[in-house]
Formats: structure tokens, C-alpha cells, sequence
């Protein structure tokens, strides 16, 4: 077994713990930092506990942002008659890089998934019935095409038909088994406006 020093190692471990990192990558990571001067790795770490103090749930939709309400909520620029449901934040970013979608989102804060112990009551669907108004005329489903996110659309939509507002969700042509945050913006621009009424 090969020895190194006890801080390489914990610094290792440490990324190991990140999706998608093994040993190999991690150790590529731990070493690369080790050779960065001094203030570039503590510009990153303050990064890092920047994001942990400073991040935060938007208190309408639930995405992340520093200020509450974020940006988008803030906007008067936004078609607050539409509301764009999504699973995770990075689907809102992968959404927003395509230009084309100018109402509101709701993160859910994942999807429904029984075998994980996800549940209704582990997302954040309370919160977004509270916020269908009659200024509210759509409401967008954009759950990522697995099997996870076909059961919170139909279990949404469900849900959301008898309140009177129209329920759609995006066009298929993003991969089944794929995530949004990993589409192009012209396949999502394609998904958004072909979207269909469930």
C-alpha cells in the first residue's frame, strides 16, 4: 500500500463524496490543488462556504438565489400568468439559457420516487398549490423523461386539473432517461413550445 500524506488523503476522500468523483479523479483533483499557489485555493474555499452561507430557497419558488425573492420572482418583466414546474435548480438554468421561456418556475425539489422514500410530502407541491391564483392560467410540468419524472406528471397533473387552470407539460423530444440540465437549448426551446395540454 502506497503512503501519502494524511491531509492528500483526507482532501481525496473528501472529493470522492462528490457525483460522479472516484478515487482516480479525486486524486487528479487533490493533486492539482496542492500545486495551485496558496490564495487561488483559498479563494476557492471561501467559494465554497460562500455558497453554503449565502444560498438559499426563494421563498415563492424555491429555487436558489441570495435574494429573497430571487431575480425571476422579482421581475416585473415576467408572465406571472405562467408557472414552469421543474424538478431540480439546475433545470431552471438549463430552461432560462434557451430565451425561451418568459414566466415563472416552481422547483419541486426533486420527483417522485417511491423506492427513495420521495413522496409528495418531500417536495415542495404544498408550496405550489398555494401560489395558483386566478392570475395564474398554465401551469408548465418539465419533469425530466424518466420514470420518476412521468409519475410526478401525471401525479401533478392530477392534482392541478380540478383547480381550473390549464395544465400542459413540455413536447417530447428530450431523451428518455435524460436529465434537462444536460439538452441543448434548441431541443428545449423545441420541448417548450410544442408542449401539450394533459
Amino acid at each position: 500500500m502506497l503512503h501519502t500524506s494524511e491531509a492528500l488523503e483526507q482532501l481525496i476522500s473528501e472529493f470522492t463524496r462528490l457525483p460522479g468523483i472516484g478515487r482516480k479523479t479525486a486524486q487528479r483533483l487533490a493533486l492539482f490543488i496542492m500545486k495551485r499557489p496558496r490564495d487561488e485555493v483559498v479563494t476557492m474555499a471561501r467559494a465554497l462556504v460562500n455558497v453554503k452561507d449565502k444560498i438559499r430557497a426563494c421563498s415563492i419558488c424555491c429555487n436558489i438565489t441570495e435574494q429573497d425573492p430571487c431575480a425571476i420572482c422579482a421581475s416585473p418583466k415576467r408572465d406571472r400568468s405562467l408557472i414552469c414546474v421543474v424538478e431540480e435548480p439546475s433545470d431552471v438554468l438549463a430552461l432560462e439559457k434557451t430565451n425561451e421561456f418568459r414566466g415563472l418556475y416552481h422547483v419541486l425539489g426533486g420527483a417522485l420516487s417511491p423506492l427513495d422514500g420521495v413522496g409528495p410530502d418531500e417536495l415542495k407541491v404544498k408550496e405550489l398549490l398555494a401560489r395558483i391564483s386566478a392570475e395564474v392560467t398554465e401551469i408548465i410540468l418539465a419533469m425530466n423523461p424518466n420514470v420518476e419524472g412521468e409519475a410526478t406528471t401525471i401525479y401533478l397533473g392530477r392534482l392541478l386539473k380540478p383547480l381550473g387552470v390549464r395544465v400542459s407539460r413540455i413536447a417530447r423530444g428530450l431523451p428518455v432517461g435524460g436529465d434537462l440540465e444536460f439538452a441543448d437549448e434548441a431541443t428545449l426551446s423545441r420541448a417548450l413550445e410544442g408542449r401539450i395540454t394533459l
